[in-house]
């Protein structure tokens, strides 16, 4: 029988972070799957809660929660409430609550392998924090980046940023237009070593798999290609035809899986079990 269990945690700055966690109960576990959510994501997004229940049906422990500054909060975790804090948010951010996240499940699960698993910017975090962090088993990034900084507005923008303080950026599903904070931009320039995935993937000494769709309008096919062509050890899968959501949408109420989403699934599932 399937268990779900929430949990909160201290955060990054003050914030705290919200977690849940999906396992069959009185089952001996010895792995634990973090997943990691997305820029505008959440971590009961689409599918992300039937993806939970999949792998736990296959013996893991599955956790994921809520970035800190991800915009939503305890009382409203699937709804951006807090824009303020969406727009005080940051990749260091992401990266200090992935890591407190990583140290809560070395005290709950201390026997347990921690795989990192991640969806487009969540991906990213996660291949970053992979480096970082020599107590991960494997990483998994699912259509994520690989450069984030080349992401960051021209010159002439950037200083139109820093005068107003704000550049929005549009949500499409909520019709929300989302701050981001000039100290975004600050923290992406203070701290460019440490967000790069190249140098990252190049290090990396773990199994990693990357999936991607080819034809995600999102993050292009090239990011993919790039990450093998840095680092030939990557377990790199295109799903032709696939999109950035691999056929998902939020909400989700479909009663099997997609059939780009099943085959990344099971390509991750075959990974793990590797």
């Amino acid at each position: 029988m399937l268990s779900k269990f929430n949990f909160k945690i201290n955060g990054s700055r003050e914030r705290r972070i919200i977690i849940d966690s999906t396992l069959i109960e009185n089952n001996h576990i010895n792995e634990v799957i973090l997943f990691s959510h997305g820029f505008k994501g959440f971590k009961d997004w689409g599918p992300f809660n039937e993806i939970a229940n999949f792998f736990a049906l296959n013996g893991y422990v599955f956790i994921k929660f809520n970035f800190s500054y991800n915009g939503t909060n305890f009382q409203n975790p699937n709804d951006f409430v807090d824009l303020n804090a969406f727009g005080n948010n940051n990749f260091c951010t992401e990266l200090d609550d992935l890591e407190l996240v990583i140290n809560w499940i070395n005290s709950k699960y201390p026997e347990c392998k921690v795989s990192l698993f991640g969806h487009s910017r969540g991906g990213a975090i996660s291949v970053l924090k992979s480096n970082e962090n020599n107590q991960i088993d494997k990483v998994i990034s699912w259509a994520s980046p690989s450069n984030l900084i080349s992401r960051l507005p021209d010159a002439d923008r950037a200083r139109k940023w820093k005068d107003t303080n704000v550049l929005y950026v549009y949500n499409g599903r909520t019709k929300q237009n989302m701050p981001m904070f000039y100290q975004f931009y600050q923290n992406c320039l203070e701290n460019i070593e440490r967000l790069n995935i190249k140098k990252a993937i190049k290090e990396i000494n773990i199994p990693h798999l990357h999936i991607h769709g080819s034809s995600d309008p999102t993050v292009l096919i090239e990011d993919a290609l790039e990450m093998k062509r840095w680092n030939d050890k990557i377990n790199l899968e295109i799903i032709n035809g696939a999109d950035h959501v691999f056929g998902s949408s939020h909400p989700y109420n479909k009663n099997k899986f997609p059939l780009h989403l099943n085959k990344a699934l099971l390509k991750t599932l075959e990974f793990l079990k590797s």
